[in-house]
């Protein structure tokens, strides 16, 4: 049972972080029907810059869980503005193109930034600072949820409620939703669509920042390869759930996440992605639109 249990709160850790990064994938493909390649890179951005952060305020000698909460900041600041500049830059220039433009437009923005990043870091693995220290009153569960396992879930679980009440209570969350539903319609009453598309990305940047923080502070190393990996299995939990449903996102994200985890303790951990992109095949045949997705209606 203990095993289990470890295995257990081991997906679901890793299966919040995939929700995260998954909710950029399914926001982005709601509002613009754009599956956003890059979306993996700035993960792996906000990632990196959560280490140049650590790595500045550890020889300062600041305590670790400060180091933490001003990287996650500061890495989610500059991954908005990374993913609001290459929507402007890669996607807005073609929103009227046919609907392969854009698909090659995020696939080239990915191994740019990916290479970019190579060129101007390093090609190896670089440790990353564990800030996440043990606490006392875990110790009675650490066989099975250590201390960063429960930070990742308890702050992905805050962070995704914040999301819910945005989309649902304020002003631009209406508007989101508005012109996720039927973008012209939302143009004809007054909505800045421009404005709701940018606002978009800014979101989902943000999200993969604080998920590749947390996984990093998680493992201890990171590399320019990370977001490539991370993305695909984000887009994988996006569909599973349902590609452009925010709930769906965050339960194919938990889906993938235990399918690996349970997979790697009872299996082997060479069939890891074996077993998670097997399910979403599964899936897709018995349901093509995702566990949450609706299907939609064909116009003749």
């Amino acid at each position: 049972m203990e095993y289990f249990l470890q295995l257990f709160f081991g997906g679901l850790s890793r299966g919040s972080v995939y929700a995260l990064i998954a909710l950029g994938y399914t926001m982005v493909y709601g509002i613009i029907e754009l599956i956003n390649f890059a979306h993996g890179e700035i993960y792996m951005i906000g990632a990196f810059m959560g280490l140049i952060v650590a790595g500045v305020l550890t020889a300062l000698g600041w305590p670790a869980l400060s180091i933490l909460a001003i990287a996650l900041v500061v890495s989610v600041l500059y991954s908005a503005a990374y993913g609001y500049t290459v929507e402007k830059i890669a996607y807005k220039p073609l929103r009227s193109a046919p609907r392969l433009a854009p698909l090659i437009s995020a696939i080239g923005m990915s191994i740019l930034l990916q290479n970019y990043i190579m060129l101007a870091q390093t090609p190896d693995f670089l440790p990353f600072p564990r800030l996440i220290p043990e606490l006392a009153f875990m110790e009675p569960v650490s066989n099975y949820l250590g201390t960063s396992d429960m930070f990742i879930i308890v702050t992905s679980l805050v962070v995704m409620v914040a999301l819910t009440l945005f989309i649902k209570f304020t002003r631009m969350g209406k508007a989101m939703r508005a012109t996720a539903q039927n973008r012209k319609m939302a143009m004809l009453v007054g909505v800045n669509v421009d404005q709701v598309i940018s606002v978009t990305f800014i979101i989902g940047s943000s999200l993969a920042a604080v998920g590749g923080v947390l996984i990093a502070a998680h493992v201890g190393q990171i590399n320019f390869a990370i977001g490539f990996l991370a993305g695909i299995k984000a887009f994988t939990a996006a569909v599973l759930g349902g590609i452009g449903s925010i709930p769906g996102a965050v339960l194919g994200g938990l889906v993938l996440g235990w399918t690996e985890s349970f997979a790697t303790g009872y299996v082997s951990s060479d069939y890891e992605d074996v077993f998670a992109f097997l399910l979403l095949v599964v899936i897709l045949i018995f349901r093509p639109a995702g566990l949450l997705g609706k299907q939609r209606a064909q116009k003749v």
